[in-house]
């Protein structure tokens, strides 16, 4: 039986619009957990939520589609979206203040 490789696809994303005050953050918690996607999310200073998730590429790419949208209150109007490496210190998905 051979070892199967997993790939693990890491993003760092800023979401920009009306996404903090509509329950942004813990709506992409809950949704990184049904996808199975580690990471965390955050609010920054100028109004924008920063997102790291990592895990199967085709979580990742679900969690990422539903950051452009976000719960039904949010009014995502810009998601940036980079590459980036795992941060082994994470475990689930964090809501982080």
């Amino acid at each position: 039986m051979r070892d199967r490789a997993v790939t693990v696809r890491t993003v760092h994303l800023r979401i920009e619009g009306l996404v903090q005050g509509v329950s942004y953050r813990a709506s992409a918690r809950d949704e990184a957990l049904r996808l199975g996607v580690s990471g965390w999310v955050r609010n920054l200073a100028n109004g924008d939520v920063e997102s790291l998730a990592s895990g199967p590429p085709s979580a990742v790419d679900a969690y990422v589609a539903w950051c452009r949208v976000g719960p039904e209150e949010a009014r995502v109007t810009k998601v940036t979206e980079l590459e980036a490496a795992p941060d082994p210190t994470v475990a689930g998905f964090q809501v982080r203040r």
